[in-house]
């Protein structure tokens, strides 16, 4: 294989990754101004809101509850703060719409927790007022639960690398604990926590499982509408053109934020320091801020969901499971070999040839994590769903063959819209592996006389093999969970296991849906085991 083949595979690469953003553009600005006008008069401002308010909520409450944690389990001892340090990390186990299952089940009305206060209490149905799950507030608190440790894990990690001699210095000063962490610490950490931050807010915005089995009227649920309730094309463009407008205004200000860190403090780092024991009140209070996410998390849901698959009868291993967990196994396993074989050829030539134009190839690729699966899904339909009329018009014109949906019809769409989506993941987890290889490598290489592809294949690939294998995980379990895009695009007689379990959940039939979603964690335990493992080992 050629140097000139692997450059033309890998910009094929990064075409696709941009195909659906820029025909999600052009579609929407096809449509005409009466849609444009139905929209601004009748949906726009209510998505607008209600997306803004829920994207505050979550960010504003992951940025606390992921530093306030992340500094007390960095800087203090109190009881179960080893414990406390992994297990913060296992709510991203959980894809935030089967949190919303657990949850409901719990709390709302004919539930376990209002049964009781009703029995103990000896309340009629409108004796008392309790929050209602199926909420606004109930969704930002169902994606603050499982987006947290983003935000937990990058401040933890800046706060272990800062050096402890100014909060020291503030305390010397006079500086209470609490202020030094505000004054000093905090102030420091900012760009991962903002980092962090940013993240949970794109995960919140590409959100669609939750929000719908709330009811919550945002961009990715009046996309969804629009395309298949209403069979309103033009306005799912125009809806997707929005979102996609204020995701990558985020993108660029997670890039901005980025590119100006800095390096702060040198000297002795916090984990080098004998960390005090916070005693009595104070200890337990501790051990109380920082066991309440993972108690909220992990343990009352995996619970939940336990209670709901025994009492529904059906186990995991019937045939209809069997057969979803096949399907979900091989999208997943394409798609995820597929996109980092993506991601090993953009990654290629960007290091053999550092030009603008391997800059901007990496950019484009990595658009996708910035884009709600929906929006990918009516960017790739629409030139998709164009090129099979073309083919079917041209075969039943020549032959008179129908060939029907080559490609809209077909799981390869699924397999092109995660590998979009998760290209930058791929990307971001394969640099780290090169980054560790040498450039001196290449040259040594070549003196031996390898080519660019050879060397690749015998210097680059084996050196950075975990990197590879932490990618592919990483896209598996995360095309496991995606559900916008895989509502949208997969065919009738192809069904998923977050499909089904979102059907289910839709039905109201909430013990049916909590086996298919323990699955969903089962796997999402994966990546999350293999990081837990670093943590423990102080690697993370």
């Amino acid at each position: 294989m050629t140097d000139r083949l692997l450059s033309h595979l890998a910009w094929l690469a990064v075409t696709i990754c941009v195909i659906p953003i820029v025909a999600a553009a052009a579609s929407a600005f096809s449509g005409d101004l009466d849609t444009w006008r139905n929209i601004l008069s009748s949906v726009l401002w209510r998505y607008t809101l209600t997306t803004l308010t829920l994207v505050m909520i979550v960010g504003i409450s992951t940025a606390i509850i992921g530093s306030v944690t992340a500094w007390l389990v960095t800087v203090y001892r109190f009881p179960g703060h080893r414990l406390l340090e992994v297990a913060l990390a296992l709510p991203l186990a959980f894809p935030a719409f089967v949190l919303a299952y657990a949850y409901t089940y719990l709390l709302d009305h004919p539930g376990p927790v209002q049964t009781l206060l009703r029995d103990v209490m000896d309340w009629g149905p409108r004796d008392y007022w309790f929050p209602e799950i199926r909420s606004l507030g109930g969704a930002a608190a169902m994606l603050t639960i499982v987006l947290y440790p983003y935000v937990y894990l990058l401040a933890r990690a800046s706060f272990k690398q800062q050096s402890a001699n100014a909060f020291l210095v503030a305390r010397t000063l006079g500086r209470s604990p609490v202020k030094a962490f505000w004054r000093v610490a905090l102030p420091m950490a900012r760009p991962a926590i903002a980092g962090g931050t940013l993240l949970a807010i794109m995960e919140t915005i590409a959100d669609f499982g939750t929000v719908a089995f709330f009811n919550v009227q945002t961009f990715a649920t009046g996309i969804y509408q629009s395309w298949f309730s209403l069979g309103d094309r033009p306005a799912a463009a125009q809806l997707s053109l929005c979102l996609l407008s204020f995701a990558l205004l985020l993108a660029g200000l997670e890039r901005a934020q980025r590119g100006k860190v800095k390096t702060a403090g040198k000297g002795v780092r916090f984990e080098s320091v004998e960390r005090p024991q916070l005693k009595g009140a104070a200890g337990w209070g501790a051990t109380l801020v920082c066991g309440l996410p993972v108690l909220l998390g992990f343990v009352i849901p995996v619970i939940m969901l336990g209670l709901m698959a025994h009492g529904s009868g059906q186990s995991i291993l019937a045939p209809r499971y069997v057969d979803l967990m096949r399907n979900s196994i091989t999208l997943a396993g394409a798609a995820s070999v597929l996109t980092v074989m993506g991601a090993i050829l953009i990654g290629y030539r960007a290091r053999t040839r550092p030009v603008r134009s391997s800059r901007w190839m990496v950019v484009g690729a990595g658009l996708g994590y910035a884009v709600p699966g929906g929006v990918i899904a009516v960017g790739l339909m629409v030139p998709m769903a164009a090129l099979d009329n073309i083919i079917d018009a041209i075969m039943e014109a020549r032959f008179g063959i129908n060939t029907g949906l080559l490609i809209t019809g077909s799981i390869w769409l699924m397999v092109l819209a995660y590998m979009v989506r998760f290209m930058a993941a791929a990307l971001n987890a394969y640099d780290s592996g090169m980054a560790t290889v040498p450039v001196h490598y290449d040259a040594i290489s070549r003196s031996l006389g390898k080519s660019n592809p050879q060397t690749l294949w015998r210097v680059h690939l084996p050196v950075a093999r975990t990197s590879v294998l932490t990618a592919l995980l990483i896209v598996f379990v995360d095309v496991m969970k995606e559900l916008p895009a895989t509502l949208i695009l997969h065919p009738f007689n192809f069904q998923t296991l977050a499909v089904q379990a979102h059907r289910l959940a839709a039905d109201e039939r909430l013990f049916e849906a909590a086996v298919p979603s323990l699955t969903l964690v089962a796997f999402g335990l994966i990546p999350v085991a293999l990081l837990l493992r670093s943590i423990g080992r102080g690697r993370v």
